[in-house]
Order: structure tokens, then sequence, then C-alpha cells
């Protein structure tokens, strides 16, 4: 496992280490914002390459890792009560302070979307399994399972909701059906279900998801960099408070959740909250733009956040590194 940070050496040498090994990661989506700001890569080519990431190459390295886990091996009520109890703690902080600012339950939604959902899916899978190993894979499932099916699922009522649908039929089949078209549910769904049956995977299948997947990592980089440079840097003040709920606030309630209301194991901990620690999502800013609340504050945070994150995320695993006694 690769999870050794600067052992023996003090936090500043950890967090270092750390910063250059996650630098990588970042200078590949510093590429893609290059491309899409010149123009040598349109928006629509930014579009195509998500999608193709989204539903093929990521799908492909999702499928493929739950397929060699076994549900009981990955399955941790604690680590799921501990999260979801973190991530529900910074989502309910940013809903009150939106509605102390007088903001309508639409827009205060999406503000606590921005602080509670990171980028699990594109940034965080391939970033934990070079810092910590594959043994991470199990921990990170979980949490993007919760930010699928919970978060996901809560601004679509929500929304819904203060428009007058209630919790009625309709809602139920929007959020079942969002759900059930996410890819990255699926996979993790199909994976699992594959593990249960005990099937290996014939050694052509492994190879071609191996070759497939293996593209999800520098494609999913260069799709994030290349669609931040169509975003705006507009509402400020409102983006840094909404990008300090997500990269400050978030993981350290959900270090709370994890080390103290229900504690995990070091390494589990570890993962999980620095999994808490990665910037805004890019599908908060697709559910903003589809219903059309707010996407501009949506914009500069996801902007502003994935900026900051190339010094936050290396200082917050360092933190909580040390935190535990992982080295």
């Amino acid at each position: 496992m690769n999870y050794a940070f600067a052992s023996g050496r003090d936090t500043t040498g950890r967090m270092i280490e750390i910063f250059f090994r996650t630098l990588p990661f970042f200078a590949i989506i510093g590429l893609g914002y290059w491309a899409g700001r010149t123009r040598f890569f349109s928006p629509e080519a930014t579009a195509y390459l998500t999608k193709f990431v989204f539903f093929f190459a990521l799908s492909a390295m999702i499928f493929r890792f739950s397929a060699n886990l076994s549900f009981a091996e990955i399955f941790d009520p604690r680590l799921i009560i501990g999260y979801l109890a973190g991530t529900m703690a910074v989502y309910v902080l940013v809903t009150l302070i939106a509605a102390l600012r007088g903001l309508d339950m639409q827009t205060a939604a999406v503000e606590a979307q921005c602080g509670a959902i990171g980028n699990v899916g594109f940034l965080g899978l391939p970033m934990m399994v070079i810092l910590f190993g594959e043994a991470s894979i199990g921990p990170m499932m979980l949490v993007l399972s919760v930010d699928l099916v919970v978060f996901s699922s809560l601004i679509v009522i929500l929304i819904n909701a203060d428009r007058g649908s209630g919790l009625g039929l309709a809602t139920f089949k929007l959020v079942s059906a969002g759900l059930v078209k996410n890819p990255m549910i699926v996979s993790i769904c199909c994976g699992l279900i594959w593990s249960a049956l005990a099937l290996p995977l014939p050694a052509p299948v492994n190879e071609f998801l191996t070759i497939l997947g293996g593209a999800a990592t520098p494609g999913a980089l260069f799709a994030i960099g290349a669609s931040l440079a169509g975003k705006s840097a507009e509402r400020v003040q409102i983006a840094v408070w909404l990008s300090f709920a997500k990269l400050v606030c978030h993981p350290i309630l959900v270090a709370i959740g994890v080390l103290w209301l229900l504690p995990l194991d070091a390494y589990s901990a570890t993962v999980v909250i620095s999994a808490a620690a990665l910037p805004v999502a890019g599908n908060v800013y697709m559910l903003a733009q589809h219903y059309g609340v707010a996407p501009q504050r949506v914009s500069a945070t996801i902007l502003f956040s994935t900026m900051a994150s190339i010094i936050s995320v290396p200082l917050m695993i360092s933190w909580v590194s040390t935190l535990v006694g992982l080295s």
C-alpha cells in the first residue's frame, strides 16, 4: 500500500511530500484548463470528453474495482453513518447561513450541495488509489454511494418541493430515474453483483476493462480543467465562503463523525476525511444549470475550490494523517 507519508518526519515534511504526490493530478487539470482557455479544446470537445469518461472509462474502472471486492468486504455501517453525519452537518450549516441571508429554499439547497459534494468520482478515486493504495477503493465506493444516493436525491426533492411538486409520485420517479441512469451507481451495483456471484472476470474482459479504465484518470482530470476554463468568477464573496465550507468545514465535520462519533480505524478514517476535502463536483453545476438555480455562483465555487485545493488537499491529508497517527 502507498500510504507511508514521510515516515519519521515532521508535519511540514509530510505535507510537502503529499503536495508533490498530488501535484501531477493538478498539473493535468492545469493542462486541460490551458487547452480550454486557448480554445485548443472547444466546449463541445470538452462535453464529449466528459461524456466518454463518465459513461465509459470511469464506469469501466469502477466496475473492475467493485467486481474484485465483496459486499461484505467494503460495507461498513459505521463509515456510512459517520460520513453521512459529517456531510449532513455541513449541509445544514450552509443551509442555515443561506436562510439567514434571506435566500429561498432552492438557492439554499444548491449552496448546501456545494458545501457537501466533492469531486469523488473524477478526482477522488484515482487520487486516493495513488496516495493510499487499492485498499482505499472500498471506503471511496461508500463515500461515492452516499453522495449519489442521499445528497443527489435530496437536492432534487428540495427543489421540487419548493416548486410545489412535494414528495409525490412525480418527484419519486424523477429521483429514481436519476439514480438508475447514473453510470457510477450502475457500475458499482453491477460490479458487486458480479462479485457476489463469485464469477471470475475472463482474461480478455479484465484486460478490456483495464485498458478502458486506464483512460479514466487522465481523461477525467483533463476534462475537469477544460471545463473550468468556461467557469466564471462572479459572486466572488459567496464563492469564497462556499469553497471554505467545502474544503475546510466539510472534512473537519466528517473527521468528528468518523473519529469521535463512530470511530473508524486510522486508515479508513484518513481516506474518508481526505475524500471530504476534495473540491466541489462538476455535477453540482449541471444540476444548478438544469433547474436554473444560481448556476453562476456554483460555477465560481467550482473554479475557486479547485484552484485552492492544490494547497488545501495536501494540507488536509497531512493534518488528518498526523491526527490519526498514520505514517
